[in-house]
């Protein structure tokens, strides 16, 4: 009786496990750009608030200091009214070196509440 043998091979493993490495490697990488766009997002519906342009980016300045944002100012805002609303909307880009010449290029764009 011969039985065959299941399962996967050392070199399999090593292949399951590189790439899990990897991908590892990059959430790492990413997650703390998804946290600051959550924070430039709580920022933004705070400075919504502000009445005028240069109160909307004073506010969001300030939250920035608080909240440690350094991928976008007040100046980068985009500053309007729909309504009797101010609306903050931005967009920015971050770059995350991978190996070599290689970068992931995440795009962000957001509006207050």
């Amino acid at each position: 009786m011969k039985h065959q043998q299941r399962g996967i091979s050392f070199i399999g493993i090593l292949f399951v496990g590189a790439v899990l490495a990897f991908v590892g490697i990059v959430a790492a990488q990413v997650l703390p750009t998804l946290m600051e766009f959550q924070a430039i997002t709580k920022a933004a519906t705070k400075a919504a608030t502000g009445n005028t342009v240069a109160e909307v980016r004073s506010i969001f300045d300030k939250a920035g200091q608080i909240d440690d944002i350094h991928s976008i100012s007040g100046k980068d805002l985009d500053v309007s009214k729909e309504g009797d609303k101010t609306v903050v909307a931005f967009a920015y880009t971050r770059e995350v070196h991978l190996a070599g010449p290689a970068f992931l290029l995440l795009k962000y764009n957001g509006r207050s509440k």
